[in-house]
């Protein structure tokens, strides 16, 4: 049975890890194209000044403009290119990631910065493209995951609490989504684009059910920590799950009925502007539901998405009434064939997600005190 797992060659993480970043970039030449959005140039403008003086390298501004396009990938490998940058550094949140691992897949060292821990992308090989005005485009995948991936706790410490707590929900998912994989003996990331199909491996499910376990544990102490903008053992242990161990689990552990029920969700516009990691929370609920989870296991993953201010219902993701219409039409984006719901041990249909759907928001909205949005 082919079996495989896949990881960044590195991984660092400790306060003020911005400030060795020219130690890192030093490994490959004395130039980095620096893929970030102004902003959050602008957010550690003193640590990116302090690097490049004390390891004497440069960065080649490159002026993120805030999509992962074709064209903007396009126009950021023209710049690395005509100044002759020896990496590519992407620093900020999931679309300057994503676009740094598109430029650098030109055969360019790849250096990840996350500035907040809202999802598990910073570690992964594949990214998502969008139209320059937003839309969904395709999925990118690469030969390989970045080289580095340097964590600065400081940074990620002062960033909204609800970052923080989006990636905590992106990561709840990861265990039940290999767990499903593993029984169906389903298709993981880490096979490669169009190569032969390869299963999960017993490394890769530790470190899943290692991220649910830690999140159980950590999870409320590490929002109060960041809601105090103070970097403590909690805090530090559920930046590390949110972004290697459930980047670890979900591409070499596999995906299954809570992402395609996210991409599902993607239907309803009043959804549009909740978070990645929000709407994966719910689908991991939806997720339970369908493959008939002990109400025990239910009932904890509810409590625990309650305790640090996950949705868990529809009304939370700004869903008051279901369009019934759209309901459907979610289902059926939840099980178009190459969705990842058919990772699940047991074949899926659209109306076996638009039943799970409506079961989850009653026992959310049961478990939360209100009513339910399907009515």
């Amino acid at each position: 049975m082919r079996k495989a797992f896949i990881s960044p060659t590195k991984y660092i993480q400790c306060e003020d890890a911005l400030k060795y970043l020219g130690d890192y970039v030093k490994l490959y030449g004395e130039s980095a194209l620096l893929i970030a959005h102004k902003d959050d140039i602008a957010r550690v403008k003193e640590q990116l000044d302090f690097t490049a003086s004390e390891y004497k390298i440069k960065f080649v501004m490159g002026e993120f403009g805030g999509e992962c396009s074709r064209e903007e990938v396009k126009r950021l490998l023209d710049v690395a290119t005509k100044n002759n940058c020896d990496c590519i550094v992407g620093l900020g949140g999931g679309k300057a990631i994503d676009t740094c691992k598109c430029v650098g897949d030109s055969k360019k060292p790849i250096i990840i910065c996350p500035t907040i821990a809202a999802t598990d992308a910073p570690t992964s090989s594949s990214a998502v493209l969008y139209t320059p005005d937003g839309a969904f485009d395709d999925y990118a995948y690469f030969r390989n995951n970045p080289e580095i991936v340097l964590v600065d706790t400081t940074v990620i410490s002062k960033a909204p609490v609800r970052f923080l707590v989006s990636g905590m929900g992106d990561a709840l998912s990861t265990y039940f989504e290999a767990r499903s994989t593993t029984a169906s003996y389903g298709r993981v990331n880490a096979s490669g684009y169009n190569k032969p199909k390869a299963v999960g491996t017993m490394t890769a499910m530790a470190l899943a059910e290692l991220c649910y376990e830690t999140l159980l544990e950590e999870g409320v102490k590490a929002k109060i920590a960041c809601e105090a903008k103070a970097i403590t053992p909690a805090l530090e242990k559920i930046i590390e799950t949110n972004i290697l161990l459930s980047g670890l689990g979900f591409e070499s552990g596999g995906l299954a009925a809570a992402h395609a029920v996210h991409n599902g969700l993607t239907v309803f516009p009043e959804a549009h502007k909740f978070y990645h990691g929000e709407k994966v929370a719910f689908g991991t609920i939806v997720h339970l539901v369908l493959e008939n989870a002990d109400l025990d296991e239910i009932g904890e993953v509810i409590e625990f998405c309650l305790s640090v201010g996950l949705p868990v219902c529809l009304a939370d993701l700004g869903i008051k009434k279901v369009d019934p219409a759209l309901l459907k039409e979610c289902a059926q984006k939840s099980t178009i064939p190459e969705e990842s719901v058919h990772n699940m041990p047991f074949p899926v249909t659209a109306d076996m997600v638009e039943a799970a759907i409506l079961v989850a928001d009653k026992l959310g909205s049961e478990a939360r005190g209100g009513g339910t949005a399907a009515k």
